[in-house]
């Protein structure tokens, strides 16, 4: 899966920072950098599925985030957090 572009949402941002303080920031490098993707649910609308991003920040932060993938390649996050155990222990499986 290629990501070309993030959408962020006011709320979303404000959310994650008030939340599970997690920078918009974070997000971005760990998309950009070896996430590890995975299928949830299909979408309301045609081609804009819902995935889950296992990843890992430049800082060493592991992270989990829920997104919508557009079909203009871009990801609308929808939520951003620290990993869980098994989503850990799933991410560092190779």
């Amino acid at each position: 899966m290629k990501i070309e572009g993030i959408i962020w949402l006011n709320q979303i941002v404000d959310k994650l920072a008030f939340k599970h303080q997690v920078e918009t920031y974070e997000v971005e490098e760990m998309l950009s950098e070896k996430s590890k993707f995975r299928f949830v649910e299909k979408g309301d609308r045609k081609n804009e599925d819902m995935y889950m991003a296992l990843g890992k920040t430049v800082g060493g932060r592991y992270l989990t985030v829920l997104f919508i993938y557009k079909a203009a390649k871009e990801a609308l996050i929808l939520s951003a957090r620290d990993m869980a155990g098994k989503e850990r222990k799933m991410y560092d499986r190779k």
